[in-house]
């Protein structure tokens, strides 16, 4: 399975470019499109979903021209958007049930089947019976893939899925993607750097609609190998720092301190520390050098 992107361009009317010319392949497995609020990752996603039509550009999936054959492929489409409206007074099973049926499958026990299987793989098998709006947010947010998992889509979109969410319930959705994870392309939207580090096996940046980079979280993190720089200072001697080096990203430390990480070929100079580079520092440089880019 792929799904293939080809100068994929979008501007709004109102001349806001969401998407500046993207070219990319997506093979099965977690894929983590990685980006700030604004980015353009919904933009992209709605684009991918059909929901949206790019000004210029193909997109592929397998031998598919999916905006050409729209309807063809939408039946083989699994889309949670970030906002994900329930009907409120329907228990989980139902509304299951009701959803399925409007995908077409109409017979009572192969949906019994299906509604039965998509409530064990999201976790919510024991609260089938219970209205979705007592749902918690990340339960809802799991119901919101198992509704997308009835017509077994081989593409999947989750878009910003655990913004709001606590970390137990983060924890319990990430596992749910991670198990659909392994027979599916599954796209995640996030700008939460630690859901891609935990989740997905390729990933992308985008930012100002246009992709920064693209590898697995392994061979980014490998290409600042020994230019991660770290030191510790105060709050006052932060202002020079910024000025003479390329900061990265701080931190206060037990001691009430900043730790400080810089971004170098060669040490930055006495106090600096090498330390191992991380998915963040991948994230923050390549932000800092397009947003350099962009003023010079």
């Amino acid at each position: 399975m792929i799904l293939s992107l080809k100068n994929v361009s979008k501007t709004y009317s109102n001349g806001v470019k969401a998407l500046d010319d993207v070219t990319i392949d997506i093979k099965a497995g977690m894929f983590g499109l990685l980006g700030p609020n604004g980015a353009g990752k919904s933009s992209l996603m709605r684009t991918i979903a059909t929901l949206q039509a790019p000004d210029t550009g193909e997109i592929h999936f397998n031998d598919l021209d999916i905006l050409n054959n729209k309807i063809e492929f939408r039946k083989q489409l699994g889309y949670l958007p970030q906002e994900f409206g329930v009907y409120p007074k329907m228990s989980a099973s139902d509304l299951l049930h009701y959803f399925a049926s409007l995908k077409g499958i109409t017979n009572k026990s192969e949906r019994n089947l299906i509604v039965d299987k998509a409530l064990e793989v999201t976790n919510l098998s024991d609260v089938r019976a219970k209205h979705v709006a007592g749902y918690s947010g990340g339960m809802k947010q799991r119901f919101g893939i198992a509704q997308l998992l009835l017509n077994n889509p081989k593409l999947i979109i989750v878009d910003e899925p655990t913004a709001g969410l606590d970390p137990a319930e983060r924890h319990r959705f990430l596992n749910v993607l991670r198990e659909i994870g392994t027979n599916h392309i599954v796209i995640f939207s996030t700008h939460i750097v630690d859901d891609v580090k935990e989740l997905c096996t390729d990933m992308a940046i985008l930012n100002g609609g246009t992709l920064l980079a693209q590898s697995t979280p392994k061979e980014l993190v490998h290409t600042l190998k020994g230019k991660i720089w770290k030191i510790s200072t105060n709050r006052e001697a932060m202002e020079r720092l910024q000025l003479e080096h390329n900061v990265i990203s701080s931190s206060f430390n037990d001691a009430n301190d900043l730790d400080v990480r810089v971004y170098s070929d060669v040490s930055p100079g006495a106090g600096f520390q090498s330390v191992e580079a991380t998915l963040e520092d991948v994230y923050f440089t390549t932000l800092n050098q397009n947003n350099h880019a962009e003023i010079l």
